[in-house]
């Protein structure tokens, strides 16, 4: 009897240490499990995080157009991974700066005659990335209803951008008020290229672009020619407020401009190609009906 007690005590005792023994390694197994699946899940959520990093880039614009468009520009760009970043200004001078001291990547604000002048007055190591839209100038008369009933003697008022004064004097030139010198690229023509000149217009050439819209308000008389970006920030529409406006065929594109050691950066790169589309494009010219018209080279 007593063998048979013992016995069965020590056949228990060994089911119990079987027991604890199994349960140990259940546990080890599951504690086991879980840190693998938080490993798994740790590493997941690395890749899904890295995934949906976005590239960032920071490009300075005018406010109308450039900055509108740009923002149209936004979740296409997300689309592409790419984060956009918009930097408005109110000023020509300062885009240029900032894109020089690294504080943008590119800038969209200028045409090609005003860049290239920038950059051989300033030094100014930039490329031109491509051409997005350009933006017909025209001239504007408070009082003056027809170029017909200019008199003798009104001002011209244009900006101190001398990069422009060749697009005002063709337009003037185009209306038989003025005759240039046909030797001189349009491109480069100042006020000191007018030959003819029988109603003895005076050329004001010393305001901002900004200020403009003031002089069109204040100077009733005189001729201004408005940049389309301020004309349309006054509440101008460039088509039907405009005396004479230019056509397509200029060579003042707006263009995204960036420094030259970025010139093949892909997310520029991108940026180009997204402004360029069909999408942009057709915002583009429901939004401004002719005032800002889109380049697709």
């Amino acid at each position: 009897m007593k063998k048979y007690l013992v016995f069965l005590l020590t056949a228990l005792l060994l089911t119990v240490l079987a027991a604890c023994g199994t349960t140990d390694n259940e546990e080890e197994a599951e504690n086991s499990n879980t840190e693998n699946e938080t490993e798994e899940t740790a590493e997941e959520n690395n890749e899904e995080e890295a995934s949906t990093e976005k590239e960032t880039i920071v490009v300075g614009a005018s406010s109308v157009p450039h900055a509108e468009i740009l923002e149209e520009a936004v979740p296409l760009l997300e689309e592409e991974g790419i984060e956009l970043q918009i930097e408005t200004y109110q000023d020509y001078v300062f885009p240029n700066d900032d894109l020089e001291n690294g504080t943008l990547d590119a800038n969209y604000f200028q045409h090609i005659p005003y860049l290239e002048t920038q950059m051989e007055e300033k030094g100014f190591d930039f490329v031109n990335l491509g051409g997005i839209h350009f933006e017909p100038m025209g001239i504007y008369s408070k009082n003056i209803e027809n170029l017909e009933d200019v008199q003798e003697g009104t001002v011209v008022i244009m900006s101190n951008s001398v990069s422009d004064h060749g697009r005002v004097l063709a337009l003037l030139e185009s209306e038989g008020l003025i005759k240039l010198d046909e030797n001189v690229d349009i491109v480069d023509a100042t006020v000191n290229d007018v030959v003819e000149n029988p109603l003895n217009l005076e050329f004001d050439t010393d305001i901002d672009a900004g200020f403009l819209p003031e002089f069109y308000e204040r100077e009733a008389d005189s001729l201004v020619a408005i940049n389309t970006n301020y004309a349309i920030e006054a509440g101008l529409t460039p088509s039907e407020d405009s005396l004479v406006i230019e056509g397509s065929d200029t060579p003042y594109v707006n263009v995204i401009a960036a420094r030259s050691e970025d010139e093949n950066n892909e997310a520029l790169q991108k940026l180009v190609e997204v402004l360029r589309s069909e999408e942009i494009q057709n915002f583009i010219n429901e939004k401004y009906e002719g005032a800002v018209v889109p380049v697709s080279e």
